[in-house]
C-alpha cells in the first residue's frame, strides 16, 4: 500500500488549481497507457471550482475529453433536474461546459422503483463497462474524486451506516444520514474506492477541520470517519485540503 499524502494549500482557488492539475496529469498518463481515462465524479459544492477549471481546459495537459469516461461516486436518489443531484451538478458546471459527449458519461440511475434498484443496476453498469463476470473484481477507475462531509463521510458512506460493511458488491444504497438533505442514496463501495489507481479527496473549509483532524491525526475508525476507510490496496491517495480545514492539525 502506498502511504498516503496530505497537501495543504493556500485557500479554496489554490486548492482547485491544484486538483485539476492532478486530475490533467491522471488523464495524460491513463490515455497514454491504456487509451481511456475512467473518472469517478463527486457532488456537493467543494469540487465545483475544480469543474470550473477542467470545463474551460484550464489544465495542463489539457484533458482528451473524447477519450474520457466520466462516472459518478455517489448520488442523491432525486431526479437529474433537482437542485440536490450530484450529476445534475457535474452536467452544469462541467459536463456540459467541457462539451464531453453523452456516450461518455455513466450517471446513477434514479429513475427505479427503489435506491437498491438503483444501486444494482448501476453495478450491471459497471460490470459491462469493464467487462468483468459477475461477482468478479472490483471495477479499477483510473481516478476517483471524493469530497469530504463535515462528520466525515465521503460519497454516501455515513458513519455507523450499513453501507459501510458491504463488501460483495461495487455499488450500494443507503438511507440519509444526518446532514441535508435528507434523501435516500446510491454509493460506491469500499471495495470499489480502494480498487482505484488513484482516489484525491479536495475538501475546503473550516467546517472539514475536526474530520480532518480526526482521520490524520487521531486515528478515527471508519465507523466513526468513514473517509478514514479509503485506503487503495495498490493505488495513490491525496488529500488536498486548505488551510482552513487544516487548522487544528498539529505543525508537520
Amino acid at each position: 500500500m502506498i502511504s498516503p499524502e496530505l497537501v495543504v494549500c493556500a485557500d479554496a482557488d489554490q486548492l482547485a488549481q491544484r486538483a485539476a492539475a492532478i486530475i490533467g496529469q491522471a488523464a495524460a498518463a491513463s490515455i497514454a497507457q491504456r487509451g481511456r481515462f475512467t473518472f469517478v465524479l463527486t457532488g456537493g459544492s467543494s469540487p465545483k471550482q475544480t469543474y470550473e477549471r477542467l470545463a474551460v481546459r484550464a489544465v495542463d495537459p489539457a484533458i482528451d475529453w473524447s477519450r474520457t469516461y466520466l462516472f459518478v461516486g455517489d448520488e442523491r436518489f432525486v431526479p437529474y433536474d433537482d437542485e440536490r443531484s450530484n450529476y445534475g451538478m457535474a452536467r452544469r458546471e462541467l459536463i456540459e461546459p467541457a462539451g464531453i459527449a453523452g456516450d461518455r458519461v455513466f450517471p446513477m440511475p434514479t429513475d427505479r422503483a427503489t435506491p437498491a434498484d438503483g444501486a444494482r443496476a448501476y453495478a450491471q453498469t459497471l460490470q459491462q463497462f469493464f467487462d468483468m463476470p459477475g461477482g468478479g473484481p472490483m471495477p479499477v477507475f483510473d481516478l476517483v474524486l471524493l469530497g469530504l462531509g463535515d462528520d466525515g463521510h465521503c460519497a454516501s458512506l455515513f458513519p455507523h451506516a450499513p453501507a459501510l460493511q458491504v463488501n460483495d458488491t461495487s455499488v450500494t444504497w443507503s438511507p440519509p444520514g444526518t446532514l441535508p438533505p435528507p434523501v435516500d442514496r446510491v454509493t460506491l463501495t469500499y471495495p470499489a474506492l480502494n480498487a482505484a489507481r488513484q482516489v484525491l479527496f479536495i475538501v475546503p473549509g473550516a467546517n472539514k477541520a475536526e474530520a480532518v483532524r480526526d482521520i490524520w491525526q487521531n486515528d478515527a475508525p471508519p465507523i466513526e470517519r468513514p473517509a478514514a476507510g479509503v485506503r487503495p490496496q495498490s493505488g495513490r491517495l491525496t488529500w488536498l485540503v486548505d488551510k482552513d480545514a487544516a487548522r487544528l492539525l498539529a505543525a508537520r
